[in-house]
């Protein structure tokens, strides 16, 4: 009685004053302190016992077992009392057996607990009960259907417990069907009527969407408890009804007289969200009203409201203001610095379980490696690797999944293809996230491999699975041979209605630059949310129609779709490679009208815009402070320094990143090795390079490798250009013989310049720039004839020059400048200014540098060719109609010409203005007389 009511102290006194004690005294006497939560106090008393010569039963060391199950951190000392009852020979007592399978399945350990019920010679319907338990605690309702069939097989009746269990297996295996089967077993043994199995099967159908039927099961059960009522408000809660569950919390709290925490913990689980956190906010009112903050259950379903609506320092304060907390609380503060991206947070939280010796689950080790799937963490992965082996745990499909996962998306495709393989089971999502894997990695051949080789084995495919194959076709030549095929299979099976699907072909047709089928397929569609809007603004851009883009965000508008913020990421990084501020500007202020300004992929786009435009000190005016700057803020700020010309400050950036601790990646080095590439900064470049590979850790890339070859062939050090070429850790592509072939131009290095050329041709023999460029250094060293070849062969193979264009925006008004154009409606004045403006640098000292000019004619031709320049008439177009003093901005397709750069030069000193050129490589900023790249570019 005493131990029933907690007062064990009382027990005990009791206990040890009886001068005569039977084996009843001794198993009455355990049962409390495990009652009462003594686990360590039930395990010395057990001992005790012995020492008294009293001889354990089954009844007590079913107690003992049961005690190590509940604390959560004796698993060791389970171990050896499961030793110790196969000495003494109680395995065969039903009732210690069956302690023994919910041990096992508490530590998460099916297998194990599947061994001790295999060797059980007596088994009750609890002991069937205990081991599908124990799988559906290891996520394994697969497991636990076979169980109940062999259950059924053997013909034992089924209690509201092991209907419950097999219900909610349904609900993990997401089979409806099966549910039904299920539901006709429950009438078939009468348990219809059972509250229990009522209350379950409102969850099952509340999870499949199945409101109604979970109503009407509520209607036709005879009596309601508090676990009912809070059923069905988790129905409506599930299915977005968030209305209608606070109109039956209203008729549950009038009608029933009695609410729990479970019911409001219920509620606060349909709040996660932020246009229903205001909800969330008054029920967690209601919770301190009615003193349920105490309540573990209740607390942790705050911490995952609050981690669903975003809001991470709110769910960290109610974790840290719980006075007691489960295994739920910690997994659910771990998922919530995964979801934020709080690796290092994640992390330091495992290790506080561990010092604290808390229990840990297949849970913990899954919300720990979801928040290690950033490159930067692969060495705090393979320790979590390592760890879920120690635990037993690698065995179970769910931590599989996350492994690959894990791997996957810090790019290591041999690592997660290896813990794919020795799976023993593998579920859908083990197949998707293998397929997604090589598809961010840009491995084509083995996505495809892989979903055929699901498809062989019979796996079922869903949505997810077909978005990630359609992602890995991404060139024109995947289109016929991958592209289409996998559509026809698409409408084969019935995915071409899921939105998903729909809008990834949008996104694969425009990847393989068939533009056309991305359009056809969003007019067709009959509902256009706002994803499909923004795969065509995402189609557009990257087909190179940075204004249809745009004019997609206002369509959208018209059509009363909510932009959200890839809207906002998509169309600010359309105006970044337009160079046009007033639209960045005006994107800016919407984002902000819309509050989407905070959010950290429109923050990021709205610095690149700013940095891509030539306003850097916007870009410095909205960045975060150093301390709260993501690495992607950093990356940007590195990169628009570089861009601009400030390399010294490209450099000082790098290295305060470094000292407040945010680890560099990939992008920092191109951002870095570029700014010494322009800056001439040859063997700080170089020492960069292999710090990042030795230092850092990080794997050279094509850009880190296009940077260095750059870097080596701008300062004239072809021989060195040329071994790296060879030595270079991946295969050269034709950005890199670009590189040679610019750097032989500046040089005059016509040998090498031929054997880039051959290289690019292989590559690509419609490649238009290997043409002009190889005929450029021809030109510049007086190779006429070689010229007329390459102009002729580029005319038979049906090549044509990218025609260099230059253009100014003035107001409202967008002046485009062809090479001698006339078209323009002040061409007269254009001309007259730039005669005047001649007269004036050639005062000054300016002398043209005719070798710019590539035609084989007289050298006051050349210069006459020299004048014509794009540039030169968006220049004096700017001069005309721009206010004195101002700064002007210029932009031109194609790299500036050398001699154009004097002439802004001189043009700076002498009219006292500020210029802006932005060519497709960087920023001049000229003023002065001075261009802020110092004549090195």
């Amino acid at each position: 009685m005493y131990s029933k009511f907690g007062h064990i102290g009382l027990s005990r006194y009791l206990f040890d004053k009886m001068s005569d004690r039977n084996e009843a005294s001794w198993n009455n006497m355990m049962s409390g302190f495990v009652r009462a939560g003594f686990y360590r106090e039930s395990m010395r008393f057990f001992n005790e016992m012995r020492g008294f010569g009293v001889k354990p039963s089954g009844i007590a060391f079913a107690s003992l077992v049961t005690a190590c199950e509940r604390s959560e951190w004796m698993r060791i000392e389970g171990v050896q009392v499961h030793g110790f009852i196969v000495k003494v020979g109680l395995l065969s007592d039903v009732f210690v057996g069956t302690s023994l399978v919910h041990l096992y399945g508490n530590y998460g350990l099916a297998a194990d607990a599947m061994k001790v019920f295999q060797e059980m010679i007596y088994k009750n319907v609890v002991s069937w009960t205990a081991l599908m338990v124990a799988y559906v605690d290891y996520g394994e309702p697969s497991m636990v259907m076979n169980i109940y069939r062999r259950m059924r097989t053997e013909g034992l009746s089924c209690n509201d417990n092991t209907m419950s269990s097999v219900i909610s297996s349904c609900v993990s295996l997401k089979d409806e069907w099966l549910g039904y089967q299920v539901l006709g077993n429950v009438i078939k043994n009468g348990l219809e009527t059972n509250v229990s199995v009522g209350n379950s099967l409102i969850s099952m159908f509340g999870y499949f969407g199945s409101v109604k039927e979970a109503c009407c099961v509520f209607s036709c059960m005879g009596e309601h408890d508090t676990i009912s009522w809070n059923s069905m408000i988790a129905a409506y809660t599930r299915n977005g009804l968030c209305k209608e569950s606070l109109r039956c919390f209203s008729w549950m709290f009038n009608v029933h007289k009695e609410i729990n925490s479970t019911t409001l913990s219920t509620m606060l689980a349909g709040c996660g969200s932020v246009d229903n956190l205001k909800w969330g906010r008054g029920i967690h009112s209601l919770v301190l009203k009615f003193g349920w903050n105490s309540n573990v259950c209740t607390s942790n379903t705050l911490i995952i409201m609050y981690s669903d609506a975003g809001r991470c320092e709110d769910a960290e304060s109610v974790f840290q203001g719980m006075v007691e907390k489960d295994m739920i609380s910690w997994n659910s503060m771990m998922a919530c610095y995964a979801q934020d991206g709080n690796c290092l947070d994640a992390l330091k939280l495992l290790a506080t379980m561990f010092y604290m010796r808390r229990g840990v689950n297949y849970v913990t080790f899954t919300s720990a490696l979801s928040a290690c799937s950033d490159p930067e963490f692969a060495t705090e992965g393979k320790t979590l690797h390592a760890l879920v082996i120690h635990f037993g745990l690698r065995e179970n499909v769910i931590v599989g999944n996350a492994l690959v996962t894990l791997y996957a998306k810090s790019g290591q495709m041999i690592e997660a293809k290896k813990v794919f393989q020795t799976m023993p089971k593998r579920d859908g999502v083990t197949w998707n996230a293998l397929i997604g894997g090589h598809a961010d990695c840009q491995e084509t051949d083995e996505a495809l491999k892989a979903f055929k080789l699901m498809r062989e084995e019979g796996a079922p495919m869903n949505y997810i699975t077909i978005s990630n194959v359609l992602g890995a076709c991404l060139a024109p030549n995947d289109l016929l041979e991958h592209g289409m095929p996998i559509h026809a299979l698409i409408i084969l099976t019935g995915f071409q209605s899921d939105e998903y699907v729909q809008n990834s072909l949008i996104t694969m047709y425009a990847k393989c630059g068939d533009l056309n089928s991305s359009n056809n397929i969003f007019d067709r569609l009959t509902y256009k949310n706002a994803s499909a809007w923004n795969a065509m603004m995402a189609a557009n851009a990257h087909n190179g129609h940075m204004e249809e883009a745009l004019k997609f965000l206002l369509k959208m508008r018209r059509a009363g779709v909510n932009v959200d913020q890839f809207s906002f990421s998509e169309c600010l990084a359309a105006a970044a490679k337009l160079a046009i501020l007033e639209e960045g500007q005006q994107l800016h202020g919407l984002a902000v009208k819309l509050g989407c300004d905070s959010n950290p992929f429109v923050a990021s786009a709205t610095m690149d815009m700013y940095g891509k435009c030539g306003e850097i000190d916007d870009v410095l005016r909205i960045i975060p402070r150093p301390a709260d700057r993501s690495r992607l803020s950093w990356n940007i700020l590195t990169s628009s320094f570089s861009r601009h010309g400030f390399f010294e400050k490209a450099k000082e950036t790098f290295h305060e990143m470094i000292n407040l601790g945010v680890k560099p990646d990939h992008v920092t080095f191109v951002s870095l090795l570029s700014a010494c590439s322009h800056g001439g900064l040859v063997e700080e470049g170089l020492a960069y390079y292999d710090s990042m590979i030795k230092e850092f850790g990080i794997p050279a890339k094509i850009g880190h490798c296009v940077c260095i070859i750059d870097l080596l062939g701008r300062s004239g050090r072809f021989s060195d250009a040329e071994i790296f070429i060879k030595d270079m850790p991946v295969s050269p592509n034709d950005f890199v013989w670009r590189s040679v072939l610019a750097a032989c131009k500046i040089h005059g290095n016509l040998e090498l310049g031929r054997k880039a050329v051959e290289n690019l041709l292989k590559l690509d023999p419609s490649d238009d720039s290997a043409y002009v460029l190889y005929s450029n250094i021809c030109a510049t060293t007086g190779k006429w004839e070689d010229v007329e070849n390459i102009r002729r062969q580029m005319g038979l193979n049906k090549i044509k020059k990218k025609p260099a264009c230059s253009w100014v925006k003035l107001k409202n008004n967008l002046s485009l400048f062809g090479m001698g154009d006339q078209s323009h409606p002040q061409a007269s004045e254009i001309y007259a200014k730039l005669e005047e403006l001649k007269k004036m640098i050639k005062e000054a000292g300016y002398v043209p540098d005719t070798s710019y000019a590539l035609q084989d004619t007289d050298e006051e031709q050349k210069e006459h060719n020299l004048w014509n320049h794009s540039e030169r008439l968006a220049l004096a177009y700017g001069l005309i109609n721009s206010p004195e003093g101002s700064t002007l901005k210029i932009f031109k397709n194609l790299r500036v010409c050398g001699d154009c750069h004097s002439v802004y030069k001189f043009a700076s000193g002498i009219l006292g203005r500020k210029i802006v050129l932005r060519d497709p490589y960087r920023f001049h900023q000229f003023s002065g007389g001075q261009c802020s790249c110092a004549d090195y570019w």
